[in-house]
């Protein structure tokens, strides 16, 4: 039997978390045929990762201006996009219509203008595109959605998630690319398209109006020298700078093997700075967020994000006609795998009496009881095995009970909710998500949507 035959474009420290797993647990069915990114440097790194840490063949690099070249001489069945979120649509787009299927990590765009783009060439050239949610692939995220589908708690007429990002995992978005909006489209894109889509899929519903604020409270130049921590803003980056020894936001490049070879060396030719101060002048996104969202079916989301927090995790209830169930998950800081490649991503549980983890049932008029699960282990609390599962293995179910596998118009559901929220920041009023992109009006719920 022939193997599926996988291009990847982005070798940055996400990439490892899909790559590795393709040549190695699935080598026997799949075939990594060709990366592509803008830095010669960081394809040399994966080329060394693959021929003497993983025991795979090395295979042929092209420069992002080469990527219509990679397409046409290795002819890959799926292309992986896991480059820069403002680039997604451009290679997406170019993939299906040189007659590729996709596979994109999220969040699938940025704005309203680049999903239409992506909507129409997937409907022009008929190629799948799928949207790498791994949240939805947790084993208690999963357990949730089988509860509030089977009516445990009657019909949910409101939501509430907050979620946290700590001082580690929070403030490396604003050494990076992803602290100016035309690159990442905001943290309410960029990382709260996981939690919308979280809601999105657990509610089985599609996401209708949405209300929202925003500002820069935390990081930023201003900020750290009206608390006082103006010492902390002057250098430009963290690598290097003696005077930065001992602060407490510093990421050195020096500190990691794929640090150096991913980023670090590649500054010369990519002028991409991986460890940029996060209290400088520049960045132009929110570090917390809140918002309301209004459903189709007329459940209410009260949102909110928070980028500085002590600790890391999420609290999410549903309110039913029924009951009330409570899910909280503290897994510790996700920092990118590329902080050390030989261990699965750097969660460390946080130190606290609760379970990492739990559960619980509230029943109207009955006692409370806790929904036991089996300890989860790996990335992102198990999600990233299961998912690279469903992606790379022959065994892998073509439907799913749980409907976990997201295609094009239900990641667009995920990240419209986000577009319409910073719009709604910026323009102080309700946003209505169909003015932005039309996702079948007559449809009710997600499942309608592929």
């Amino acid at each position: 039997m022939s193997k599926t035959r996988f291009a990847f474009v982005g070798t940055g420290g996400r990439a490892m978390c899909f790559i590795e797993p393709l040549v190695t647990t699935y080598r026997d069915h799949n075939e990594l045929v060709g990366i592509c990114d803008s830095s010669q440097k960081r394809m040399d790194y994966y080329q060394s990762m693959l021929t003497e840490k993983w025991e795979s063949p090395s295979v042929p690099s092209y420069h992002a201006d080469r990527f219509d070249d990679m397409l046409r001489e290795t002819k890959p069945d799926i292309v992986f996009v896991c480059s820069k979120d403002s680039t997604h649509h451009d290679y997406i787009i170019r993939a299906m219509q040189a007659g590729c299927d996709v596979i994109t990590e999220k969040p699938m765009t940025i704005d309203a203008e680049k999903c239409r783009a992506i909507l129409e060439t997937q409907k022009a050239t008929g190629r799948r595109l799928r949207v790498s949610f791994n949240y939805r692939w947790g084993p208690y995220r999963t357990k949730l959605r089988e509860l509030l589908a089977s009516g445990t708690i009657g019909q949910v007429r409101s939501v509430n998630l907050e979620y946290l990002l700590d001082t580690s995992h929070g403030a490396d978005y604003f050494r990076r690319w992803h602290a100016h909006m035309a690159e990442s489209g905001s943290l309410l894109v960029h990382k709260s398209t996981h939690h919308f889509d979280l809601v999105n899929w657990w509610l089985d519903a599609i996401p209708e109006q949405v209300f929202a604020y925003g500002n820069l409270a935390f990081y930023g130049k201003e900020n750290a020298i009206e608390r006082g921590d103006e010492k902390f803003t002057t250098y430009p980056r963290y690598t290097g700078e003696a005077s930065a020894k001992d602060d407490p936001f510093r990421l050195d490049l020096e500190s990691s093997e794929p640090y150096r070879q991913l980023y670090l060396a590649a500054e010369a030719e990519s002028g991409y700075l991986r460890d940029t101060n996060v209290f400088r002048e520049d960045i132009d996104i929110y570090d917390q967020m809140s918002l309301n969202v209004r459903y189709r079916t007329g459940e209410l989301l009260t949102y909110s994000l928070n980028c500085f927090s002590p600790r890391e995790g999420l609290r999410v209830s549903f309110n039913g006609a029924r009951g009330r169930i409570e899910y909280h998950e503290f897994l510790g800081s996700q920092m990118n795998r590329a902080v050390n490649s030989d261990s699965e991503e750097s969660d460390k549980p946080p130190a606290s009496n609760e379970p990492n983890e739990l559960i619980r049932v509230y029943p109207h008029f009955q006692d409370s009881y806790e929904v036991t699960m089996p300890p989860s282990s790996g990335s992102h609390g198990g999600a990233d095995k299961v998912l690279s599962h469903s992606f790379y293995s022959p065994d892998a179910p073509k439907s799913d009970p749980s409907d976990r596998f997201a295609g094009h118009e239900q990641g667009a559901a995920s990240i419209l909710v986000g577009v319409a929220g910073v719009e709604s920041i910026r323009q102080n009023k309700p946003i209505n998500i169909n003015d932005l992109v039309a996702l079948k009006p007559d449809a009710t719920r997600l499942s309608d949507l592929v």
